[in-house]
């Protein structure tokens, strides 16, 4: 059979920046490898995905897009426990949650606190409260991440967030999104428990460490992303291949899970905090002779991005770049680079830029290299995120 790797590069495409000469990142990079792929294969771009409520495509939302699986999304919360190995049962509700700084009035100073990656005595003396027959699980994600799990009755995933997802604004009060008694209690049960939350926090000797060597406290949890767990046909029932996912983020190994591809973890570093890009494709490459289908997931240009450091993702791209060399010999093999989203290094967050999308290994058209505006001159024109399985097996079926 025919194998396929396929190459999400988180928030790869960017806006045009005057301090790279009016170029992307990716445009001024130097990427040898990918512009061998591109010169010699089929290219495109992506609308990515995004659901009628999102103002830009989130990566979960954008992922689901593309694997095709955009009528199956359970919210955030059950990819990021499924992601840490969190058993969810029937009727348990999850959220993701960011450690964030706010100042005495409620106001956001940090939604990250810093970045703080040392969170588990914070974590600690979070996990097992409970509140009106709730029980609260908060379990390490990475970095500032956490994820929250309500165990109890009468409980329901329609309720708002208290990520307002800015700074210098009040936290939200969650509130339901739907007239139910399970959604009002659901609401009313979180509030109280990150307000109990909140006070712990506070005075935590943790946070009182981290002020006393000026650091930003994390002293509240924002939220967002709630879900329930449902049954989602596996990816093999779907496209009958055999899938497996390189994917050093908790949500990405979730998405993977859920959908039943087996998760591959690679140790190590290279280039990025906790980005071995060696590993991924030296794995990925291996994982061939088993697999029929090789995701791998690459985060780091997203965060460099959403930091606003535009010529630490240009470096990035590079680095990817030079990783993927062992790719360009595969034999009746696909590899797709794409993108799940663009992420603004001037706005600092997701923007609805398309993203670019080759396919090497079956026929060229002409592209001469791999980036935003090369690629909308490729055969494959402008689709839809949604449609990129089938034009991947379409291709697959012409190797």
């Amino acid at each position: 059979m025919k194998k396929i790797i396929l190459i999400i590069i988180d928030g790869l495409a960017d806006e045009p920046l005057k301090e790279l000469g009016g170029g992307t990142p990716l445009e001024a990079a130097k990427t040898p490898h990918l512009d061998f792929m591109a010169a010699n294969g089929i290219n495109g771009l992506v609308e990515p995905f995004k659901l009628p409520w999102e103002e830009y495509p989130t990566s979960e939302t954008a992922h689901l897009g593309l694997f095709g699986y955009q009528k199956y999304f359970l919210g955030r919360g059950p990819y990021e426990a499924a992601g840490i190995g969190l058993e969810l049962a029937e009727g348990d509700v999850a959220l993701r949650a960011n450690f964030a700084t706010i100042d005495r009035h409620f106001k956001i100073i940090d939604r990250r606190a810093g970045r703080i990656s040392e969170t588990r005595a914070l974590i600690k003396s979070l996990d097992g409260i409970v509140i009106d027959g709730v029980k609260f699980l908060v379990k390490k994600s990475y970095g500032h991440r956490v994820v929250i799990v309500l165990k109890g009755k009468g409980l329901s995933a329609r309720i708002s967030d208290s990520d307002p997802r800015r700074v210098g604004v009040h936290i939200l009060r969650i509130v339901p999104l739907e007239k139910s008694p399970e959604a009002k209690f659901t609401a009313e049960v979180l509030n109280k428990f990150l307000n109990q939350a909140h006070q712990k926090l506070e005075n935590h000797p943790l946070n009182e460490k981290r002020r006393k060597e000026g650091k930003q406290p994390a002293n509240f949890l924002l939220t967002r992303g709630a879900g329930q767990l449902k049954k989602v046909p596996s990816f093999k029932k779907k496209y009958g291949l055999k899938a497996v996912c390189f994917a050093g983020g908790k949500l990405y190994q979730g998405i993977a899970r859920i959908l039943g591809m087996t998760v591959r973890k690679v140790k190590g570093a290279n280039g990025f905090p906790q980005t071995n890009l060696e590993g991924k494709i030296k794995g990925a490459k291996a994982a061939l002779k088993k697999f029929d289908f090789v995701f791998v997931h690459i985060k780091a240009a997203d965060t460099l991005a959403e930091d606003g450091d535009f010529l630490g993702k240009k470096r990035f791209i590079e680095k990817i770049d030079k990783s993927l060399k062992p790719l360009l010999s595969l034999k009746e093999t696909l590899v797709v680079v794409t993108a799940d989203h663009a992420t603004s290094s001037k706005a600092k967050k997701h923007c609805l830029l398309p993203v670019p999308l080759l396919i090497f290994g079956n026929g060229k058209d002409g592209v001469e290299r791999f980036s935003e505006r090369a690629c909308q001159e490729g055969r494959l024109g402008k689709i839809k995120g949604v449609d990129l399985m089938p034009k991947i097996l379409l291709r697959l079926r012409k190797v």
